[in-house]
């Protein structure tokens, strides 16, 4: 039988996301409606997370996405120069909203979290249908 020490529980994501962007109240009604949590456990540099995040401000916004904490997570991240991070994702269960986690090095201090509201996929028109 598996001990605690052996098999460390993940943290309760929910209970993390307070207020440290626009974006966590929408992440934490995704977990509780059964949205899926990843967190990963490697640890990357603050500039390859920062740059992903700060591209990922200017897509949005060149294509008019609906975003919730992006720029405000690009501001947290600048703030964490030289840091390695940790980062997870929320997978909302109707698949509406992505986000984004961005963690200290330990995984034990959420800094920022972001979200991109998922477009609806046009649906196929039947080419049989006049």
């Amino acid at each position: 039988m598996a001990t605690e020490d052996e098999h460390p529980s993940q943290p309760d994501i929910a209970a993390m996301l307070t207020d440290q962007t626009s974006a966590c109240k929408t992440a934490r009604d995704a977990i509780a409606a059964g949205g899926e949590v990843v967190v990963w456990d490697r640890e990357v540099p603050q500039w390859m997370v920062a740059g992903i995040a700060s591209t990922r401000l200017r897509w949005s916004l060149k294509r008019g996405l609906t975003t919730l904490g992006l720029d405000e997570t690009v501001e947290i991240l600048a703030r964490h120069r030289d840091e390695q991070l940790r980062t997870g994702i929320i997978d909302a269960a109707d698949r509406s909203w992505f986000f984004t986690l961005y963690f200290d090095a330990t995984g034990t201090e959420l800094l920022a979290c972001s979200g991109v509201k998922r477009s609806p996929r046009p649906s196929m028109k039947d080419p049989f249908e006049p």
